[in-house]
């Protein structure tokens, strides 16, 4: 085994949060950490200077914006709404929580057995298929752990749901084929596992990821605990209503019913979730800082035009837009073009 890959296996203290602790030696082993994660010391150095400025900014933010300078975990949780930039991260992180009670997975994984029960399958049959949708959640949720970085959590988020939407509503209609057919059960089950696959590498981390790194450090402990009360909540408000709303609308309008919620989650998703990969706590201060009805107008004037040109129209060679400007992504453009013209 190499030494990098024995580094790699000894786990690193986070950085930011050993800046923001109080008391001595905190830079140094900030430092020390961040020696580890970069190439070169002064990589490392760089980015030591870049978070005790950044969280120096935060205090000022806090300081002008928050009901009290220093607050308990309540004068927090307050500030949750009242602080723009992490207002709007409450808001974010609630979309992708409540988006994932929204997608219907959970009328499936809570009440498996009595779906593929009402479609015809033997209690044997129904707990094995119940078995097969926690399988292939398992086995589907591997390739995040590639894509969540590099098609990002906005992107997976935007393919993932319509296809959730009809995959979960092809299965509703299957139940209008004859139980006297082989075909019933089968394409019932079929489409809940298509259904299951899109969700897993999408709706299922995803919410979780991104609800725990958009918070500033100040509030993340307050801000992850709302997040995941939000999820829990609607959780159970479906676990309590499902039962019910099976009875009286039938597996059918159930299922349309929540594919119909999948396409609210589309839209709110589209017109609220800012995108969050591979940006550094920093750079995820200035992506909240952007009006919400400011990134609204973008998605709508700029990213949903250049869609429907590039992939309709097949109009090559546009330039992407752009809402954030970053140091990081024009070190790398300036980088690249010099390849690309030796090239």
């Amino acid at each position: 085994m190499s030494l990098q890959s024995k580094s790699t296996l000894k786990p690193v203290s986070f950085p930011a949060w050993l800046t923001a602790e109080k008391g001595p030696g905190r830079h140094q082993k900030a430092y020390k950490a961040l020696s580890r994660l970069r190439n070169t010391p002064l990589q490392a150095a760089r980015d030591l200077y870049y978070i005790h400025a950044q969280l120096i900014q935060e205090d000022i933010l806090v300081e002008e914006s928050a009901v009290a300078t220093r607050g308990n975990f309540f004068i927090r949780f307050i500030e949750l709404f009242t602080i723009p930039r992490i207002r709007r991260a409450t808001q974010a992180s609630g979309i992708v929580m409540i988006a994932q009670q929204m997608c219907g997975i959970n009328i499936i994984a809570f009440y498996s057995s009595t779906v593929f029960a009402n479609a015809g399958a033997s209690v044997t049959g129904a707990l094995l298929a119940s078995w097969g949708f926690g399988l292939v959640n398992f086995v589907f949720a591997w390739p995040a752990v590639w894509t969540i970085d590099t098609f990002g959590r906005r992107a997976l988020l935007l393919f993932t749901f319509p296809n959730m939407c009809w995959t979960l509503m092809a299965a509703g209609f299957c139940f209008w084929v004859p139980e006297s057919s082989d075909a019933h059960l089968g394409l019932i089950a079929l489409f809940i596992f298509l259904f299951d696959a899109f969700y897993s590498p999408g709706e299922g981390p995803v919410p979780f990821t991104y609800s725990a790194e958009v918070f500033p450090l100040s509030h993340r402990e307050v801000g992850m605990s709302w997040a995941v009360a939000t999820n829990n909540f609607w959780a159970s408000v479906l676990s309590l209503t499902f039962p019910r709303m099976l009875q009286a609308l039938s597996p059918q309008g159930a299922f349309g019913f929540y594919a119909g919620l999948n396409v609210i989650a589309f839209i709110m998703i589209f017109l609220w979730l800012p995108e969050t990969k591979q940006r550094t706590l920093e750079e995820l201060d200035y992506v909240f800082a952007v009006p919400t009805r400011t990134h609204m107008h973008y998605q709508t004037s700029q990213v949903l035009p250049y869609w429907f040109k590039t992939t309709f129209r097949q109009r090559k060679g546009l330039t992407s837009p752009q809402l954030y400007k970053f140091d990081s992504d024009e070190y790398h453009d300036a980088h690249e073009a010099p390849e690309e013209k030796s090239a």
